[in-house]
């Protein structure tokens, strides 16, 4: 997570939303990185996670990410929680839920929808505080 931090962190530069995400493969290595991006190339689909899956599709050569670990610092939207399912990612660890717009058990649950054909493990809150605080601040500054 404190990785993911660092990288969200890199996102005020550009005044994108400060996410940070990685993915981690089954043997501890690390397969991609990503923050949010959208306002720095204008792309809407620039989220952290998004980013990360993909260089992690590119670092291993195929879309399947059986047994990976995706670390994110916000709970993920609806198109990142479909992303991470639709690349089947095995695990999910977030730092701060988001009240919001979350979709992997605040106010959606896509990853534990019965309709999905693949389950993810999500753990939330980890460092929540700290992931929390960056995007608190953030927003403050943005009134």
């Amino acid at each position: 997570m404190g990785l993911a931090l660092h990288e969200a962190s890199h996102a005020l530069a550009s005044a994108d939303v400060p996410v940070g995400a990685l993915v981690v493969g089954p043997d501890g290595r690390l397969l991609g990185l990503g923050r949010n991006r959208r306002e720095e190339i204008g792309d809407p689909t620039a989220h952290a996670e998004v980013l990360a899956l993909r260089q992690a599709a590119a670092t291993l050569g195929s879309w399947r990410l059986e047994g990976c670990t995706l670390v994110v610092t916000l709970e993920p939207c609806a198109m990142c929680a479909g992303a991470l399912l639709l690349s089947r990612v095995g695990r999910l660890v977030l730092g701060a839920w988001d009240p919001k717009a979350g979709a992997t058990g605040s106010v959606w649950d896509l990853v534990r929808d019965q309709r999905a054909t693949h389950r993810p493990e999500v753990i939330g809150g980890v460092r929540a505080e700290e992931c929390g605080a960056l995007i608190r601040e953030f927003f403050a500054t943005q009134r």
